[in-house]
């Protein structure tokens, strides 16, 4: 909420919005902003003056009053009400600052009083930014700017909490740059603020990485880097933990980190192990081609002869059932023969040797 309003007050401040100065007690101070408005209250009014001045660092004459304003130097941007005592100054300048005086006289010319007051002018606070490196050990030393703003302060909070010396390393936490120790991280908030306004910068900082590897082209990187930053070593590094190596496998994302003292860690990679990948890969990808034609060959070989097997079994089968039938068709031969006796009357009879030749087998019936 006080950031919300700082930058209100801002914004409102490089529109011309008026800033109210108390300037009736002795030893008042402004604070002006500038391209702003100040509204400064100089006296009650002028009733018993009969004339008064408004000295710049007791040398220059700003107002001269004598039943007649007059500003010498920034009539084009100054009024005052006698009713009031009431000065306005207009796009304040860097030359508005200084000490003054005021002395006012009365009819009789004598002085009747002398008021001391300064005035300060400065620029608005604006687009605060945050700088984070990691240092040899481990450590993030965070620096906090802003863009523009005079005699800004600085103050640093950790997840809400101001930082506690568990935390901070070195630097105080109210200068624009602290060093973090090793391991520390979360939302980290740097608030710039002047007598103006004020504005912040948040930032998620995470702890910082060590990376310890060669890169395909041959680049060796060895430092501690921020874990958002940790995505060079991404090309099949080898990762070492306590003495004990292991490949891993790592695809355009950030290494594995340690973070611990207790634990060494190194990631190395060669230039020459994707080309070598690359042609074990193809190799396989050949044998596997090359065993799929085969299978494919062979089952085809052994479809063609699992054909040829059948047709061959059928035309037996075809044979087999034909030669049955033929010899279902087929009649028996038999070895029994019927003889049938033929005579032929009206002829002479004739002798016994006669008879046995005239004997005709008529027909020959086979026996079922």
């Amino acid at each position: 909420m006080k950031a919300v309003v700082g930058a209100f007050l801002m914004l409102l401040i490089c529109h011309g919005v008026e800033t109210y100065c108390e300037f009736r007690l002795n030893g008042s101070h402004c604070n002006g902003a500038l391209g702003g408005t100040v509204v400064l209250r100089l006296m009650n009014s002028t009733s018993g003056i009969n004339r008064f001045k408004w000295i710049k660092n007791n040398t220059e004459t700003v107002i001269h009053w004598f039943n007649k304003i007059y500003f010498p130097e920034i009539s084009s941007r100054a009024s005052f009400t006698p009713d009031n005592g009431t000065l306005i100054i207009n796009k304040l300048r860097r030359t508005d600052e200084g000490q003054y005086t005021l002395k006012c006289h009365n009819s009789e010319g004598r002085q009747i009083n002398s008021i001391f007051h300064s005035l300060t002018i400065q620029a608005p606070v604006s687009s605060v930014t945050l700088v984070s490196e990691c240092l040899s050990e481990g450590e993030m030393r965070v620096s906090c700017s802003s863009k523009e703003g005079d005699s800004p302060l600085y103050s640093w909070t950790l997840d809400g909490y101001n930082l506690t010396k568990a935390q901070l390393l070195s630097g105080n936490k109210e200068t624009n740059s602290i060093t973090l120790k090793q391991g520390v991280s979360g939302r980290l908030v740097c608030t710039v603020r002047n007598h103006i306004n004020s504005d912040f910068k948040v930032e998620k900082i995470a702890s910082c990485s060590f990376i310890n590897c060669t890169l395909l082209n041959g680049t060796h990187l060895s430092q501690w880097v921020r874990e958002a930053d940790n995505t060079q070593c991404n090309e099949l590094p080898t990762t070492i933990i306590g003495g004990k190596e292991t490949d891993i496998t790592v695809s355009n994302k950030p290494s594995t980190n340690f973070t611990s003292s207790n634990q060494t860690r190194s990631i190395t990679g060669a230039a020459w192990f994707k080309p070598l990948l690359i042609g074990l890969f193809t190799a396989l990808l050949i044998l596997l081609l090359g065993g799929v034609a085969f299978i494919c060959v062979h089952r085809k070989r052994q479809n063609n002869k699992g054909k040829a097997q059948k047709t061959k079994q059928e035309m037996y089968a075809n044979v087999g059932i034909m030669d049955q039938h033929r010899r279902q068709i087929t009649p028996k031969a038999e070895n029994e023969v019927e003889y049938t006796l033929v005579n032929f009357k009206g002829q002479p009879r004739q002798t016994a040797d006669q008879k046995s030749d005239n004997h005709v087998y008529a027909q020959v019936r086979v026996a079922k």
